[in-house]
């Protein structure tokens, strides 16, 4: 699966301050490096079906061994390895006889910086080694899949280097004239094999991260299944970000592949667009999704049309930006492999005319691509009514109760075409009206 930023940015994976995004969702790393790594994972996720297959086996097998992941290993303990090795340069020689002896007696009056340094780096070195040895000995369970037993044998070869054995075995009562061997050998041989596990653990930390998120959020692991025929099929599906999230079934397939969406402002149909993105973007990472139930085929990637922003520094209008945006649009629809296409009310920035005009056009030229999962949200309902005889669209809607009081929004996905029109009612209700017609 690929999405650009747009997307991403769309569907809340990511925020500029880092608050309540999905990504925050996400995050049960235990380091930074695995933090990093679970970033990077979201920017690309596996390319094949069958390597999100393997994905998702190594996060589900976490989910369900919560037990095996080491907690001998802290985030201070990776800072503390780089320092420890990103110092070694300044190591020239191998400590002496004499030295050795010396600093039993005075190093940690003379240099006591350097004496803790050397104690405190190698007790993390030897965290970090039995962290790994840990990790290593999953591969001995039963059930563990391919991609994850793959990796783990990396661990289990890197481990085996002959210092290992030596600082594993480092207690409080080991002799600094130990140590100090143990500081230069360690930091002149053991630098590539640290960092080549060090990668290998922030890969794992990712896996586990995103086990364990779905568990405590009571998401579920989607059936997976092949690019075609295009399938999306959710039940309870929800946004995760709301604190009281109405639930959705929707079934799209290769007969119905398009769902044409109406119903007033705020009435829940960008909310239920960024749900489906989600819980599509979530399926292709291999974790679970906010749903009780989801079966989905392997997606090229999913594109939103939904926060479009001019450009003043390029004399870009607001139209403008949006035409680019459904011309990139249109580009990645030309491929055969299926994507997941989300239009949030388009062509917001010309009259009305021009908009109802333009959308017919998109949903007229969207209808030929049949390989493709396609949801456009409208409150141009005569654009609607126009393909209301379509049987190849979905039309579905959210319901405003109209109250005496004025308006009420239940959030629910009716089968249909809306006709509501509150504009006026909102304008009332919120005062503006009086407002503007009282004088200063």
């Amino acid at each position: 699966m690929q999405n650009d930023k747009i997307t991403l940015k769309d569907l809340a994976i990511f925020t500029p301050d880092g608050n309540e995004d999905v990504f925050a969702l996400m995050n049960r790393t235990t380091t930074q490096v695995g933090r990093d790594m679970l970033r990077k994972h979201i920017l690309n996720p596996p390319d094949t079906y069958e390597n999100l297959l393997e994905v998702q086996d190594a996060i589900r097998f976490f989910s369900a061994h919560p037990e095996v992941w080491p907690k001998i290993i802290l985030n201070g303990t990776i800072v503390m390895l780089d320092k420890f090795f990103e110092s070694a340069d300044n190591v020239a020689e191998p400590p002496t006889g004499l030295t050795l002896l010396f600093n039993a007696f005075f190093q940690k009056i003379l240099n006591k910086q350097e004496y803790f340094f050397i104690q405190f780096s190698l007790a993390h070195l030897s965290d970090f080694l039995k962290g790994c040895i840990q990790l290593a000995e999953i591969v001995g369970k039963p059930g563990v899949p391919p991609l994850l037993a793959r990796e783990l044998e990396l661990i289990k070869q890197e481990l085996e280097h002959r210092l290992t054995p030596e600082i594993i075995a480092i207690t409080k009562e080991t002799k600094y004239a130990d140590l100090s061997q143990l500081n230069y050998r360690a930091r002149r041989e053991m630098k590539n094999t640290i960092y080549r596990l060090i990668n290998s653990y922030a890969r794992l930390d990712a896996w586990q991260s995103m086990a364990k998120a779905t568990v405590e959020h009571g998401w579920v692991f989607p059936e997976l299944l092949p690019m075609l025929p295009v399938c999306f099929d959710t039940q309870g599906l929800y946004h995760p970000l709301l604190k009281k999230p109405v639930t959705y079934d929707i079934t799209f397939d290769n007969s119905r592949n398009f769902l044409l969406l109406t119903g007033a402002n705020m009435s829940g149909k960008t909310t239920f667009m960024r749900a489906l993105g989600l819980g599509a973007v979530l399926a292709h990472l291999g974790m679970g999704v906010p749903a009780k139930k989801v079966r989905i085929s392997f997606l090229q990637g999913v594109i939103t049309n939904m926060q479009v922003e001019d450009n003043i520094l390029r004399g870009e209008s607001y139209f403008f930006a949006e035409v680019q945006r459904m011309k990139q649009t249109a580009e990645r629809l030309l491929k055969r492999q299926p994507h997941l296409v989300l239009m949030d009310e388009l062509f917001k920035g010309t009259n009305v005319h021009d908009a109802c005009e333009c959308t017919r056009a998109v949903v007229e030229g969207l209808l030929n691509h049949p390989n493709h999962l396609m949801i456009l949200s409208t409150h141009l309902y005569e654009v609607a009514q126009q393909f209301s005889a379509n049987n190849k669209i979905q039309f579905s809607y959210f319901i405003t109760r109209m109250k005496d009081s004025g308006y009420e929004f239940s959030y629910e996905l009716k089968p249909g075409i809306s006709n509501d029109r509150i504009g006026y009612l909102i304008l009332q209700k919120e005062g503006v009206i009086e407002l503007l017609n009282s004088k200063a």
